[in-house]
């Protein structure tokens, strides 16, 4: 399996189209574009974060390869913020494409000016503190917005919202996706002319 090349499949499909095909892996609704019209591919960097712990997050950006996404679960904790200005900063210039926070992050407007896809529940201005506890954990199974998500699997997200997909259903369903999105548009023209519903769509 080439993932390079899935992974330009996928930044070539529509997100929205994979939801027709599929019904696992689709984040909690709840979790939005911070930064609006962006369109994440990437793969996972996990990270369980307990007690807000900012040295956590830290070490998690150190781990940051090309093509990573950072993936945090906050542990049901919505108020801390572990993300902002700084941390996304801190991804982009470590070459990730993109944060998915379970939770708030903070430093809304740079977050938008520094244009790194981030997704996360809302915004908060309490943020994790320095703690050093070192009871989080780094490139685990975590649990994101609904979902179990594993180091490694592709991370799918625009303002739709977000999907994670192990690499093998990737594989399985990107040519079904690209086939549906090249005939959609035949589709609205037909609408458009005025061809009867029972025409164009199944019914």
């Amino acid at each position: 399996m080439d993932e390079s090349k899935l992974i330009e499949q996928f930044k070539a499909v529509s997100f929205a189209t994979l939801g027709h095909f599929l019904e696992e892996g689709f984040a909690d609704s709840q979790l939005r574009a911070m930064v609006p019209n962006v369109k994440l591919v990437g793969r996972a960097l996990t990270l369980k974060l307990v007690g807000a712990d900012a040295i956590a997050v830290n070490q998690a950006l150190a781990l940051i390869q090309p093509g990573d996404v950072l993936v945090i679960d906050t542990d049901g904790d919505w108020q801390h913020a572990p993300v902002g200005a700084v941390t996304s900063c801190a991804a982009l210039c470590a070459g990730a494409v993109g944060i998915v926070v379970d939770g708030a992050v903070t430093d809304l407007l740079e977050l938008r000016e520094a244009g790194l896809p981030v997704f996360a529940r809302g915004t908060s201005v309490l943020t994790t503190k320095l703690h050093g506890r070192g009871d989080s954990e780094i490139n685990q199974p975590i649990h994101c917005a609904g979902v179990t998500v594993h180091p490694g699997v592709l991370v799918l997200a625009d303002d739709n919202g977000v999907l994670f997909l192990d690499w093998q259903t990737a594989a399985g369903v990107i040519e079904q996706a690209l086939a549906s999105d090249r005939a959609e548009p035949r589709l609205l023209e037909r609408l458009r002319a005025g061809e009867p519903v029972a025409q164009v769509l199944r019914v």
